[in-house]
């Protein structure tokens, strides 16, 4: 009986071998391939696909807007787009956390004081404040990430305000993880909130060297080391993230190294470099296809020499890379047209790509702000008369890589030019992220593994067939994918729409 039993497997291991023989073989024959190694490279990040909220008063009322005074919580629609999004992290904060008092945040809603927000314009009531912010982050399985207000980033003025002292302390940084984590802390436990609420990432401010007036790297690098000290005195297991964009970031990992777990830059340089671009207003709307060239063009240009440059100054220290913020950048400022539509839809899928690929470093990443009525850098939008919330192209790539994408990361060795793809692995599941960066022609191609058969193959696409399809109130469903069998056969092959993008999940067996 054994020796049938071992005639079997051989048996069945020789026909599985032989047909990822004959799938890579066939795969070959065609220039058109994509063939994975399927060994893993190292883990991908589950916060790759994070998203940031902060509260931006007059210019674009993201909080407000998505709260329903009515039913005095969060808007329905709201709370159901960003499950649908699925985001595996969400911020609070920005440069809001210069001028941020977390203790009017908390307690009865009733008796928070409103505040000036200074950068954005107007009022904001703290309606939502540490304890809403964190239960929103639970509904949507989201981990909470708080940007700390870091002495205002050293901008002196925040603490002289006709309002008071706006300023935050390392003191004030290390009660709020109190506040948060400590099961015993008597001023949450006053507020009716027993259980702490594990916060367990925090940020030490917000684009500490973006203009003049902030901290210089001394001074930064000093009072890093004086927060971290203090919030982890109060919680030695939180996960800090400092600041090192501009330059800054060899120094600081050399120096607050022990004391972080994290380097934060932000992509926020994805503007156009031609000085005849047609990216800026509504000149690309009579050159769509220019418009699309020069977005292929700004991954390399911006994202990716940007990335390179922040790894090399990394590159004595083993401090993963947090984008914490990042997305693309045009003219007019947050509300260009074009981030509407599909035209930019498989860009955002290139950077996510970039992300990926560079995960060994990159352990937090985002290419969006999150949500709002009329920035168009939002990943989600929401309108209020009518209550409707939808995924704006760079929202609906990232629920689409995110709902479909591997624990692993994995090279690929061979794909068509016109495709980018990013390859990663659970199991027997192989996923593959595909763009076609193709304005005009589909591209046809064949799949395979190396030393694996391909059992079987679907494909999740997102293809409009206009390349200025728009998403509104009007269609907040236009840009969801859609789900096709690859049919069977020796070899498994797809054609890939002209400006698509899609997430390939391939089953395989050893």
């Amino acid at each position: 009986m054994k020796s049938r039993t071992s005639r079997r497997n051989f048996l069945k291991i020789s026909s599985v071998a032989a047909l990822a023989l004959a799938q890579r073989a066939a795969a070959q024959d065609k220039a058109s391939a994509i063939i994975v190694d399927p060994r893993p490279l190292f883990d991908i990040s589950p916060y790759l696909y994070m998203q940031f909220m902060e509260p931006l008063g007059a210019t674009d009322a993201s909080m407000e807007a998505a709260w329903s005074y009515d039913r005095d919580d969060w808007r329905t629609d709201f709370i159901d787009i960003t499950r649908n999004l699925a985001p595996p992290m969400m911020r609070f904060g920005g440069l809001l956390s210069r001028y941020y008092k977390w203790r009017e945040g908390v307690g009865p809603p009733s008796e928070r004081p409103w505040y000036r927000n200074y950068v954005w314009g107007g009022k904001e009531t703290h309606r939502v404040g540490t304890h809403e912010f964190v239960d929103f982050c639970r509904r949507v399985t989201a981990e909470p990430l708080y940007c700390v207000n870091f002495l205002s980033d050293g901008f002196e003025h925040f603490g002289h305000k006709a309002e008071g002292n706006r300023s935050g302390d390392a003191a004030e940084g290390a009660d709020w993880v109190s506040y948060c984590n400590d099961p015993d802390e008597k001023l949450r436990k006053s507020h009716g909130h027993a259980e702490p609420y594990n916060v367990k990432f925090w940020q030490l401010g917000n684009e500490t060297n973006y203009g003049r007036g902030g901290f210089n790297k001394e001074q930064a690098i000093a009072r890093t080391i004086e927060f971290a000290k203090a919030m982890r005195a109060r919680d030695a297991g939180v996960q800090l993230i400092a600041w090192g964009d501009n330059g800054w970031a060899s120094d600081m990992a050399a120096q607050v190294g022990e004391h972080v777990n994290y380097i934060a830059v932000h992509m926020m340089q994805q503007t156009p470099w031609r000085k005849d671009t047609v990216l800026q207003g509504c000149d690309y709307q009579e050159a769509p296809e220019r418009a699309w060239e020069e977005l292929m063009g700004l991954v390399s240009e911006r994202v990716e020499k940007k990335l390179l440059a922040v790894e090399a100054e990394l590159s004595k220290s083993p401090l993963p890379i947090a984008i914490t913020e990042g997305h693309l950048s045009l003219q007019p400022h947050n509300a260009s047209p074009i981030l509407t539509e599909w035209l930019t839809g498989v860009y955002h899928a290139r950077v996510m790509n970039l992300y990926q690929c560079h995960g060994a470093r990159v352990k937090i990443a985002t290419a969006a702000d999150f949500n709002g009525m009329r920035w168009t850098t939002n990943a989600v939008m929401h309108q209020v008369p009518g209550g409707v919330s939808y995924l704006l192209p760079v929202g609906a790539v990232m629920r689409l890589f995110r709902r479909h994408g591997g624990e692993k990361h994995l090279a690929i060795k061979s794909a068509p030019s016109s495709l980018d793809v990013a390859a990663s692995r659970t199991g027997d599941r192989i996923f593959l992220h595909v763009a076609n960066m193709d304005y005009n022609r589909p591209v046809e191609t064949t799949f395979a593994v190396d030393g694996l058969a391909i059992a079987g193959a679907k494909v999740f696409e997102i293809a409009p067939e206009k390349p200025r399809q728009e998403i509104s109130p009007r269609n907040p469903r236009v840009f969801e994918s859609r789900e096709k069998p690859v049919p069977a056969g020796d070899v498994f092959s797809w054609q890939f729409p002209a400006r698509s993008v899609s997430a390939v999940e391939l089953t395989c067996r050893a």
